[in-house]
């Protein structure tokens, strides 16, 4: 098979594949997009609308217009978009978000009489009412059945209590970071990502818990913004402690500066000395103690039969 017919074939393929027409909604600010099936509506970003979901009927915002995506970007089967939202749908909504505030006051109320060691994060609504969620933090498990059942006499809706995460509750809440700026989860982070200490020392930051932890408690967010560059420049340089030809002869990588692309190097002796130098003005002798370990037994060796 030559190239043209490779490239056909790829073509023919991608084509054969199903793809569908998509609106992406949001349901909070800096919540998670879900695709939605429009149902033949042209619905322009920031216009309000009524979805179908697995609560029921829920208002929310586009923030992605009429698309086609493939079906491996979409999780089937796709919930339809029942109607653009009109003004009594959101004065439905506004009215919904005035009695959520009515039903945190309450549900804090009954958390003291019940006595449980929970805090009470946020309250909402399902558009329909016909369900009433309180979101909650706490330490370990907590027995709210009997707060369900009271909570159920007052509201008369479906009741329905989540407890949640450190971070869930701090992008619910927001705040302001060690930056000064609004918290990236609170201002446009519509998804957690996965955040490991790995990535402050690729940045030579810090490991002090305080100083790479953010307001949650966790490693903050932003460690993960540059962490692909810092990996693509740590491979074009030594690793700490190799063994390294510089123009002044052989030393030992103390330091590496990968967004400039500096090396400090250290050499043997009393002082101690220690010079920086650019990562192409210096050569990678052994990278690894084993691969020094091995190039020291090589070169005693060799010493040994020249004396011989």
């Amino acid at each position: 098979m030559n190239e043209k017919e490779e490239i056909k074939t790829a073509s023919e393929e991608a084509s054969e594949q199903p793809s569908y027409e998509i609106v992406g909604v949001r349901f909070k600010t800096t919540g998670k997009i879900y695709y939605f099936d429009p149902q033949g509506l042209r619905l322009e970003s920031g216009c309000n609308v009524i979805v179908e979901t697995a609560r029921g009927l829920e208002f929310g915002k586009v923030v992605i217009p009429n698309r086609i995506v493939g079906e491996d970007k979409v999780v089937l089967p796709l919930r339809p978009v029942i109607r653009s939202a009109t003004k009594e749908d959101v004065v439905i909504y506004e009215e919904n978000k005035r009695k959520e505030k009515e039903a945190a006051k309450i549900c804090l109320e009954k958390i003291a009489e019940h006595k449980l060691e929970m805090k009470l994060v946020d309250v909402e609504y399902t558009f329909d009412n016909n369900k009433l969620l309180f979101y909650f933090t706490a330490e370990g498990r907590v027995d709210f059945r009997e707060l369900v059942k009271s909570l159920a006499s007052i509201f008369r809706t479906r009741i329905e209590l989540r407890q949640i995460g450190i971070r869930d509750e701090t992008k619910l809440i927001g705040g302001l970071g060690v930056c000064g700026r609004p918290f990236c989860c609170k201002k446009f982070l519509d998804d957690f990502c996965q955040v490991s200490i790995k990535m402050a020392k690729e940045q030579n930051l810090s490991l002090n818990s305080q100083k790479i932890s953010g307001a949650c408690g966790r490693l903050m967010c932003c460690l993960r913004y540059e962490h692909e560059l810092y990996e693509e420049e740590l491979a074009k340089l030594p690793k700490m402690d190799a063994l390294v030809e510089t123009p002044d002869g052989r030393g030992i990588v103390c330091e590496l500066s990968p967004l400039c692309g500096l090396i400090k190097v250290r050499f043997p002796g009393d002082h101690q000395t220690v010079r920086t130098y650019a990562k192409d003005s210096v050569k990678i002798i052994a990278n690894t103690k084993k691969e020094q370990k091995e190039l020291r037994e090589a070169e005693s060796r060799a010493q040994g039969k020249k004396e011989n």
